[in-house]
């Protein structure tokens, strides 16, 4: 069955939280006692109606404050499909947790309160959603109940986003409106807006194609540990796990080793204990090869006329986790794949407005949770491609060494 990962987004209180919890329960994934938790909570503090919310803030500080501070992951399961959720913030302190949790999306839904329509959030988030590449937008204009359904308000937001969007990169754009309190056009078509004639909501997350997304062309497998049972059983057994970036091996392919640049011939994929005849992104698996080279971890196998680009010197787009600012002329752990080495930014060409698109050339620093380009130089090679071919070869991520805190993330934009 085919996973989706999505994250929701936008600005406080467009009801991101709700949103998820209504689709947990009417997907029938929550149990009894959790459902009878979340209604005694919601009694005791006075709401009128069962805060779906409270289903997924699961920390102390969200449930007081009834906001979204941190990512929260939830799953669940359709006849159709498996969904992993990201319920990222809102805040604009909590940009950095948004990124995170749209890192490895295939979809994003943007949720806009059809109240006040479009806000500096909604833009922010659809901006970093376009620059991770998230190829699929679904903009979910949420509380249509508290404009009674009214279809102008719904087509004038939608204008205001499609204008907004045209600065931006996405493989398909979707307007879906929606009540998430009252389960509105989220698994069934509502009653109440029949001027919509689009899908609901879950029918759409369960049928938007995105395995066109993955990069099944170019084959990179960054090797993360040799293994070398040295049993009895196995004492000649040597074969390099790791998490297929991109294209597809399969045994009896010719393949080439960096740094070494040694070739040599897939003999064996394994998984489980079993033989697999071909392997793609993203398993992970443990690949045998045809002769004993010379691989540890963080080592690239890939294709002889197909090779990444190895460079120490980087160009990326970079979003800022850390309260300290990043000043060039600055070094930093950075992990790139399963690559280790050390870093120096060193230049910040310039920083960019997530609500303008504009770009100030004259920022000296970046501070938490902005973005801007910069130029990287590395202690050794890393083997890259550009983010818009290769999400995962194409990002990577920086660590203060004194605190081993992850400071920054990265998407590459060349060498």
């Amino acid at each position: 069955m085919e996973l989706l990962r999505f994250a929701t987004a936008g600005s406080v209180d467009d009801g991101k939280s709700t949103l998820i919890g209504r689709m947990l329960l009417d997907a029938k994934q929550i149990f009894e006692d959790q459902l009878e938790a979340v209604e005694r909570t919601s009694r005791d503090r006075g709401f009128d109606y069962v805060n779906l919310a409270l289903l997924t803030d699961g920390l102390r500080a969200e449930r007081e404050q009834g906001i979204t501070i941190d990512v929260a992951y939830r799953y669940f399961t359709t006849p159709k499909r498996k969904f992993i959720i990201a319920d990222t913030p809102g805040h604009v302190q909590y940009t950095r947790n948004m990124v995170t949790g749209a890192s490895t999306a295939d979809l994003a839904l943007i949720l806009i309160d059809a109240r006040k329509g479009m806000l500096e959030q909604s833009r922010r988030h659809s901006v970093i959603a376009s620059l991770l590449r998230v190829g699929h937008l679904v903009v979910c204009i949420n509380k249509m109940d508290l404009v009674d359904y009214d279809q102008d308000t719904y087509d004038r937001i939608k204008a205001d986003f499609v204008d907004f969007a045209a600065k931006l990169e996405f493989a398909d754009l979707t307007f879906i409106p929606i009540s998430a309190l009252n389960g509105d056009n989220v698994t069934d078509r509502s009653a109440k807006m029949p001027w919509y004639s689009g899908p609901t909501l879950l029918w759409h997350l369960e049928n938007v194609y995105v395995g066109s997304d993955r990069n099944l062309i170019d084959a990179r497998f960054p090797v993360q540990y040799v293994v070398r049972p040295m049993s009895n059983d196995h004492h000649d057994y040597r074969g390099y796990a790791g998490t297929v970036a991109g294209g597809i091996f399969r045994p009896g392919d010719e393949v080439q080793v960096l740094p070494a640049g040694f070739t040599t011939t897939v003999v064996g994929i394994d998984f489980a204990g079993r033989q697999m005849s071909e392997a793609y992104p993203p398993q992970s698996v443990t690949v045998r090869l045809a002769h004993d080279i010379d691989i540890s971890r963080g080592d690239m196998i890939c294709r002889p006329n197909n090779t990444p680009t190895a460079s120490q010197d980087l160009e990326a787009m970079i979003c800022w986790f850390d309260e300290r600012p990043m000043s060039p002329k600055t070094t930093y752990a950075i992990k790139h794949t399963s690559r280790s080495a050390r870093c120096q930014v060193k230049e910040l060409r310039y920083r960019l407005d997530v609500n303008t698109l504009s770009r100030d050339e004259s920022a000296k620093h970046l501070g938490m949770n902005e973005i801007g380009r910069v130029t990287i130089r590395t202690t050794v090679p890393l083997f890259f491609d550009e983010y818009r071919r290769n999400r995962t070869t194409g990002s990577f991520i920086l660590i203060d060494e004194a605190s081993n805190n992850t400071v920054g993330a990265g998407m590459i934009l060349g060498g």
